[in-house]
């Protein structure tokens, strides 16, 4: 993964490819370089996440604990970023806040 934020659109095309992949962890890092490159603004949610799908990764390795506090900070990021009212960039946050408080069966679809 190139430790360059791609724009906008293709972070959150690229990070949807990777979660239906399997790959959180590389999902995370994509998001991860966009956030660090985001306008302030933006940091909230593409930060928020770069969390969630890390979160996945503790959750996928058996870190029931570490997974689930990672998911439920990076959708209150996301949630804070929602109530600003930013561009979502094609995302549905509201799905994403709903996987991020419920059980965990599978990566969010948002």
């Amino acid at each position: 993964m190139s430790e360059d934020p791609l724009p906008p659109l293709e972070t959150v095309e690229e990070a949807r490819r990777l979660l239906r992949e399997g790959r959180p962890f590389s999902a995370h890092e994509v998001l991860e370089a966009r956030w660090k490159a985001a306008p302030s603004p933006e940091r909230d949610l593409w930060q928020g996440l770069a969390q969630v799908c890390v979160g996945i990764t503790h959750l996928a390795r058996g870190n029931e604990t570490g997974g689930r506090r990672l998911v439920g900070r990076g959708g209150e990021r996301v949630e804070a970023y929602q109530h600003a009212g930013g561009p979502t960039y094609g995302l549905d946050l509201d799905e994403v806040l709903a996987w991020a408080r419920g059980p965990h069966p599978g990566p969010p679809a948002g």
